[in-house]
C-alpha cells in the first residue's frame, strides 16, 4: 500500500476556484485596506516611507492571516473560530506566527541560495574557463564545449534543488493557521511528495502576477498607475487565488489517508 501523500492537481484547483467567492466575502475588508496600503507606497519616500512600513507589514499579516484561516476551513463560520475578524480585519497572536514562520522560512533560504552560489562560484573557477572571451562575449573560445554542457546541467540542478525547496516551504501559512503554532521548515514534511502538483497549482494561481511582469516588460504598466495596478491585482486577485490553493492543499495533505480520502 502506498502511504505517500497524494495531491490531485486538478481537483485542488478546482475547489480553490470554487472558495474564491468565500475569500472575498470574508476577507474584503483586509483585501481592501492591504490594496489602499500598498497603492500608496508609490508616494511613501525617504522619511515617509519608514512610517509607510509598519503600516504595509501589518495590513499584508492581516490579509494573510484572514486569507489562511478562510482558505483552511469549510466556511466562514470555522474562519471565525480561528479568530476571523469582521470583514478579515483581525491581529493577534496568530499574525504574529505568520511573520516569525516566513522569516525562519526567508533566513533559511537566504543560508541555501547563499551555500549555492559559493558551489557554483567554485565549480566555475575549477572550470577555467576564458574568461576575456566571457567579456567578449565570444562564446565558441570559452572553453570545451563538454565543460559548458556540464556547467550547464549543474546550474540546472543547483536551481531545481532550490525551487523544491521554495515550493516545498509554500505551505507554512496554513499548516501554521491549521496546526495552531508556528510551522516553517517542517512544513517541508506536510508536501513530500508533492512537488509537482504544487508547483503546478502555483504556476496557474500566478497567471495574474505573469501577466502584469508581461504588461511591464512591454512598457504598458509604469509610473503611479502601473504601480496601483500592481497593488491591486497582487492583494484582490492574486493573494486570495494562491491563498485559496495553498489552503486546499493543506487540507488534502494534511489529512490524507491511504485511501486518498480526507476528514475535517
Amino acid at each position: 500500500m502506498n502511504n505517500h501523500r497524494v495531491l490531485r492537481l486538478g481537483e485542488a484547483l478546482s475547489a480553490a476556484i470554487a472558495s474564491l467567492s468565500r475569500l472575498w466575502r470574508g476577507a474584503w475588508g483586509a483585501i481592501l485596506l492591504a490594496a489602499v496600503v500598498w497603492s500608496a507606497k508609490v508616494v511613501a519616500a525617504g522619511v515617509t516611507s519608514l512610517v509607510w512600513a509598519p503600516f504595509g507589514l501589518i495590513s499584508t499579516l492581516m490579509l494573510a492571516g484572514a486569507l489562511s484561516r478562510i482558505a483552511i476551513g469549510d466556511d466562514l463560520a470555522s474562519a471565525r473560530r480561528l479568530g476571523l475578524g469582521p470583514a478579515g480585519l483581525q491581529f493577534g497572536l496568530p499574525e504574529l506566527r505568520l511573520l516569525g514562520a516566513s522569516l525562519l522560512c526567508a533566513v533559511f533560504m537566504a543560508m541555501i541560495l547563499s551555500v549555492v552560489a559559493l558551489v557554483l562560484l567554485a565549480v566555475f573557477g575549477m572550470a577555467e574557463l576564458d574568461a576575456r572571451a566571457i567579456e567578449l562575449r565570444q562564446w565558441g573560445a570559452v572553453g570545451p564545449a563538454w565543460k559548458l554542457v556540464l556547467l550547464a546541467l549543474v546550474t540546472l540542478f543547483a536551481l531545481y534543488a532550490v525551487l523544491v525547496l521554495v515550493v516545498r516551504l509554500s505551505l507554512f501559512g496554513p499548516a501554521t493557521l491549521g496546526r495552531g503554532h508556528m510551522v516553517s521548515l517542517n512544513s517541508m514534511g506536510i508536501a513530500q511528495g508533492s512537488f509537482w502538483p504544487l508547483l503546478g497549482g502555483l504556476l496557474v494561481v500566478g497567471l495574474p502576477k505573469i501577466v502584469l511582469l508581461v504588461l511591464t516588460g512591454a512598457g504598458l504598466l509604469s509610473g503611479v498607475i502601473g504601480w496601483i495596478v500592481w497593488a491591486v491585482t497582487l492583494t484582490a486577485l492574486e493573494a486570495p487565488l494562491t491563498m485559496a490553493f495553498l489552503g486546499e492543499a493543506y487540507r488534502r495533505l494534511e489529512y490524507w489517508t491511504p485511501q486518498g480520502a480526507t476528514h475535517d
